[in-house]
């Protein structure tokens, strides 16, 4: 039996030393490539060139993360970013194929302006001829026992009756003058007196005859026409007790009106008066007006920096209508014999201080750099090159903030970071390390990684510059309001065509403010909230889908919240709502102008899912 044990015991240390020896070797050559990487990695191997590996979003660059996984922002699997870009000069970066197809970003040639005979384009719109307006007044007081003329758009004549009215003040005048009709003979100084005094209040020879030969005195007096036009305004109502000289309507004739353009100040040297301008507009495609310029403002509007431009158009079919929108353009404007470079408006990112592009430097391979530009004037969509590019570069003129993200991704110059800065970082937000080390974070920058309690978000730091706010600015942000506030309204209802228009005004709302207006603290504040409303405005106007707005509608909510807080809400009372569930659970806020809660990012069953966290009034 001992035998036995003896055996069995030697043949168990056989075969553990068996599977010490050759065990260990055989799961080497079965080990799956991702264990080896994941070994190479915890030995400190990274890729070729001794750099650590770090991981990216094809649709988000500005995700640079150590080790793979999947995108904080969309969900899809990172792809490993780019290292060394080697053969690039100091303001060069690279991006990745996949990366340019994905954000549909396109580069145009550029060329020569390509206008026809050096037209230039104005936008503008129809309006009434304030020469031709006239407010009807009443010349006595009383109550207004019948109007005629009962609503707006309707034609009156001159002598037509608009209204009756009961005057005391009449009354009494006409008892004077039948009195006084006996006495002429003795005291005619009398008379006459009395009669003039109802001329004064336009009442004719014929009505005072009337009255005298009758012996009767009117109670209630007829107004009549002064003039011919159409009722544009409606200002009294039957019962109302109104003033001597109260208006009751306004009449404009429209047999002639006013095109009225916007001209910005560069263009002004281009215009003067008598000069011919072709005028065409939606309602009539197919004709064209001539007409000439027949007034050039000599103020400039200092918030939108343009000038009005005018011209007289008859208007005796009554083709034209207050409001419709027109194209002007000024054709044969002399030039200086060069060549003028222009470029599409969607090209150009600019900070109100200075204007760029990007450039692609490389035609063979997606190498791009930043260029500072000067602009010249606007004609229609595009802008005219004094300074900074060349016949026969290529310039991107789609997703342009797509590519200023890569740059400021990879710590090159960019549009809010003149002078580059460190890589790795996320676009305007300076101090957010993606790649693992987090240095002091903004509540703004912390909330767009969902590290901010909603509570912490609330209760940050929160400026009042409401009395040294410029009644301009205070304009142009409700604008910029308005415009957000239709757009949340079109991602609640997920309505594409809505949210593509809404967009479009919110970040052409927010490109008409005039920071300029502002001082010192209130000034940087704005300029700082600027940069970050205006890439992600471009970014939802730019995005296809509505989860892609819906997407931007988030970062875009967050600087708009302190900005209404810093400037208020103008007129109205706005709400501060959130949904936890929002962002991939990691919760969102949107400002709202409804107490009920209708949710911008979910689906139609979860409209409702939040609550109101904050009241943002007038008063603060």
């Amino acid at each position: 039996m001992k035998k036995y044990g003896i055996y069995i015991g030697i043949l168990i240390g056989g075969l553990v030393l068996g599977y010490v020896i050759f065990g260990t070797g055989s799961s080497n050559e079965t080990m799956n490539s991702d264990e080896m990487a994941e070994i190479a990695d915890e030995h400190g191997h990274g890729t070729e060139n001794g750099e650590p590996q770090m991981w990216t979003c094809s649709m988000h660059p500005q995700i640079m993360l150590p080790e793979p996984g999947d995108c904080p922002i969309c969900g899809m699997d990172l792809i490993p970013a780019e290292q060394s870009a080697g053969g690039l000069t100091a303001d060069q970066f690279k991006m990745t194929e996949n990366a340019l197809a994905l954000a549909n970003i396109q580069t145009t040639l550029v060329g020569g302006s390509g206008l026809e005979d050096n037209t230039l384009v104005l936008s503008g719109k129809v309006m009434e001829n304030e020469e031709l307006n006239a407010v009807q007044v009443s010349y006595f007081a009383g109550r207004i026992e019948k109007l005629y003329i009962n609503f707006t758009g309707e034609q009156v004549n001159r002598g037509q009756l608009l209204a009756t009215i009961y005057s005391p003040e009449l009354v009494s005048a006409q008892q004077e003058l039948l009195t006084t009709a006996s006495l002429k003979e003795s005291q005619p100084g009398l008379y006459k007196a009395v009669r003039n005094k109802l001329k004064l209040w336009k009442l004719s020879e014929k009505q005072i005859n009337s009255i005298e030969s009758s012996g009767q005195v009117k109670e209630n007096f007829p107004v009549y026409a002064t003039v011919s036009g159409t009722v544009t305004d409606k200002m009294a109502q039957e019962g109302d007790y109104i003033k001597q000289g109260q208006p009751l309507y306004k009449i404009t004739d429209l047999s002639s009106v006013w095109a009225m353009f916007d001209a910005y100040e560069n263009q002004i040297s281009s215009l003067q008066e008598g000069q011919e301008i072709q005028i065409a507009t939606n309602a009539y495609p197919a004709k064209e007006f001539t007409a000439k310029i027949s007034f050039i403002d000599p103020v400039l509007n200092t918030a939108s920096r343009t000038v009005k431009i005018r011209a007289v158009l008859p208007n005796n079919e009554d083709l034209f209508k207050p409001g419709m929108f027109l194209q002007g353009k000024v054709k044969g404007l002399t030039n200086d014999g060069n060549e003028t470079i222009v470029v599409p408006q969607s090209a150009v990112m600019w900070t109100g201080e200075r204007s760029v592009v990007y450039v692609k430097s490389n035609d063979n391979a997606p190498v791009f750099e930043l260029r500072k530009v000067k602009l010249g004037k606007s004609r229609g969509d595009q802008y005219e090159i004094l300074e900074g590019l060349q016949n026969g570069e290529q310039i991107v003129t789609q997703g342009t903030f797509t590519v200023d993200a890569a740059a400021q991704l990879k710590g090159k110059k960019s549009m809010m970071s003149p002078e580059g800065g460190s890589a790795n970082t996320m676009p305007g937000m300076p101090g957010m390390n993606m790649g693992g080390a987090s240095n002091t974070k903004t509540d703004d920058e912390q909330i767009k990684q969902g590290q901010v309690s909603t509570k912490k978000f609330l209760e940050g730091k929160v400026y009042d510059f409401r009395k040294d706010t410029p009644k301009a600015f205070r304009q142009q942000l409700d604008a910029v309001i308005h415009a957000y506030l239709s757009l949340k309204d079109g991602l609640v209802q997920a309505d594409e065509k809505a949210t593509s228009k809404y967009s479009s005004e919110l970040l052409k709302a927010l490109q008409n403010v005039d920071g300029n207006v502002l001082k010192g603290d209130a000034k940087a504040f704005w300029e700082e909230k600027k940069s970050f409303l205006m890439q992600h405005a471009k970014l939802c106007k730019e995005a296809s889908t509505i989860a892609g707005k819906r997407e931007n509608f988030i970062y875009l909510s967050q600087p708009l919240i302190k900005v209404v807080e810093a400037y208020g809400p103008g007129d109205e009372k706005l709400y501060v709502d959130f949904c936890p569930m929002a962002n991939n659970n990691k919760g969102a806020f949107w400002l709202s102008a409804d107490q009920e809660i209708q949710n911008p990012f979910m689906a139609a069953d979860m409209r409702s899912c939040g609550e109101v966290k904050q009241e943002i009034t007038s008063n603060k």
